[in-house]
């Protein structure tokens, strides 16, 4: 019989080979109807000699699903020269963040050392009250090697709806990469709607739409995979458009609970300086007619646009709500390119009047200057726009938010992801970007990767910055550690929002704070403290309510 250790952790550990993680801390769990709990068991196995098969049972009253987590390998867990403290490992290595479903309860374990197994629990309309989940594991022989419950309480109430708009970047053009498939074909409908389900899962609610291919992380003068969602006609100096991909994509957005769209830039990234790949039937052949080789305020594009963008907004209006459509000039201009991007702005802006323009930015003086009015601001640059009261602020993160602000690397600790919560309620954020769901290209897409293999874009940004699910073998979306821990982050934020409209803001920031002040880069860095305050919260909500 081999010889097994177990121990019961919670969902922000992450459990390495080399050391036993933390147990339990918490002596009350407490969720509400409507709100997912997740928790690990984490074992060892002595025996490294042979290969171990067990069978997990969950015996519950609430639905529990169950996975195993899977370690994946980083080359580039931090940049060597631009990290803090408070990483985990800085070292190339193998990290847990795959949550490879279970759905017959075997499982083969690993035998290197500790390794975990994820429980999510999701209880179902009308379960109330304490609720106790009893684990049962048994080995090839059926003999009994572990049993544990674990109790819950499901508080009489749901958690409201999500209020913050959220977007991580879909990368259409990656999924006909990885499944080999042809866009927009069959089977790349059937993969795009299994990852659209899976990113409304976990808390994602509007969704970068490829009216035509975007123009975002590509070399100057390479290309992506065409992922164009409106077919373009040029028959004699005129342009025809047909929009019934992107109405087919609009309805499996409706048909799984997406609520706003996002339209890819309309120019190219970094200075809005050439026009993105756009492909046109004409002469009876499918040509690029736009690309880096054209320039962005060329008569040819204005052209295009002036005849683009009026049957675009038309086709939306009667399609979707033109207030939860946004439109982007181009990615992350900056202090050298307030020309090209101002330029750029002032051809589009004049079709789109009945609709928000936004664009990441870290630069206040764009927004000083009107330049733009809707910015998404890099979290560790946000503080100007706080000090000057600004109302609605969007917020993103990405590989370079990587000191002292919260992310989601691999190699960070999950308590540094779930922290943000704290952070979008204090500041009433209004929407969060990021730009990776399932980017798996290298830097610059200069080549398809396996994210399997290479979780680092190839050694360009951190492991965890470029993609947030994987691809599974039959064409699902395959969650991470990360997507749980940010979408329990979003559950915390619809809890404080819950409280808040019981007994108001400041009764919330005094529990948040009653330790320190919270900023975008200054906030409790252990764990403990998130499930306290979730406690508190929960129980507060009760009483009031």
């Amino acid at each position: 019989m081999a010889n097994f250790e177990f121990l019961l952790t919670d969902s922000l550990e992450k459990v390495f080979p080399e050391a036993p993680p933390t147990s339990f801390s918490s002596k009350s769990i407490s969720v509400f109807q409507n709100e997912q709990f997740s928790f690990q068991l984490a074992y060892h196995c002595y025996d490294r000699n042979s290969k171990i098969n067990i069978h997990v049972e969950a015996d519950d009253s609430i639905h529990t699903s169950v996975s195993v987590v899977k370690k994946v390998p980083s080359n580039l867990p931090a940049y060597p020269d631009s990290h803090d403290e408070n990483y985990l490992y800085t070292t190339p290595g193998l990290f847990p963040d795959l949550l490879e479903p279970v759905s017959d309860g075997n499982i083969e374990l690993e035998t290197d050392g500790w390794n975990s197994i994820w429980f999510d629990v999701n209880p179902q309309s009308g379960t109330v009250g304490e609720t106790t989940i009893k684990l049962h594991i048994t080995d090839e022989t059926n003999t009994s090697i572990y049993e544990q419950s674990i109790n819950f309480r499901v508080i009489p109430h749901s958690l409201p709806e999500q209020t913050l708009i959220h977007t991580q970047w879909f990368h259409a053009d990656s999924l006909a990469n990885y499944y080999q498939v042809e866009a927009f074909s069959d089977e790349h409908w059937r993969v795009i709607e299994n990852f659209i389900k899976t990113a409304k899962e976990n808390g994602i609610n509007m969704l970068l739409t490829p009216i035509f291919t975007p123009p975002l992380d590509t070399k100057v003068g390479g290309e992506r995979t065409t992922v164009q969602l409106v077919q373009i006609s040029f028959i004699e100096s005129e342009y025809s458009f047909d929009f019934s991909l992107l109405k087919k994509w609009l309805e499996i957005c409706k048909r799984n609970g997406i609520k706003y769209i996002e339209i890819a830039h309309l120019f190219t990234q970094w200075g809005a300086q050439f026009t993105p790949k756009i492909m046109v039937m004409e002469n009876g052949d499918l040509v690029r007619k736009f690309g880096w080789d054209v320039a962005a305020d060329s008569m040819e594009y204005r052209s295009f646009l002036d005849s683009f963008l009026p049957a675009l907004t038309e086709f939306l209006k009667a399609n979707w709500e033109a207030e939860k459509v946004y439109f982007h000039i181009s990615d992350e201009p900056n202090e050298s390119n307030i020309a090209t991007y101002s330029k750029a702005k002032a051809i589009a802006e004049p079709h789109l009047k009945d609709f928000k323009i936004i664009d990441a930015l870290s630069d206040y003086s764009f927004f000083q200057k009107g330049i733009v009015t809707k910015p998404v601001i890099a979290s560790d640059h946000i503080q100007p726009f706080i000090d000057n009261n600004l109302s609605n602020l969007w917020v993103y993160y990405c590989c370079a938010q990587n000191k002292n602000v919260s992310n989601r690397f691999m190699a960070m600790p999950s308590a540094r992801n779930r922290i943000i919560a704290t952070q979008l309620f204090k500041y009433n954020i209004e929407g969060f970007l990021h730009w990776g769901y399932n980017f798996y290209n290298s830097q610059y897409s200069i080549e398809p990767i396996d994210p399997y293999v290479i979780t680092d874009a190839n050694k360009a940004f951190p492991s965890g910055d470029s993609f947030l699910v994987y691809p599974g073998k039959n064409g699902e979306a395959i969650p991470s550690i990360r997507s749980r821990v940010f979408y329990h982050a979003l559950q915390d934020l619809r809890a404080f929002q819950l409280l808040e409209q019981l007994k108001g803001k400041a009764f919330v920031l005094n529990i948040i704070e009653k330790n320190q002040t919270i900023t975008f880069t200054d906030y409790p860095v252990e764990k403990d403290y998130i499930f306290q305050i979730r406690e508190e919260i929960n129980r507060e909500i009760e009483q009031a309510l």
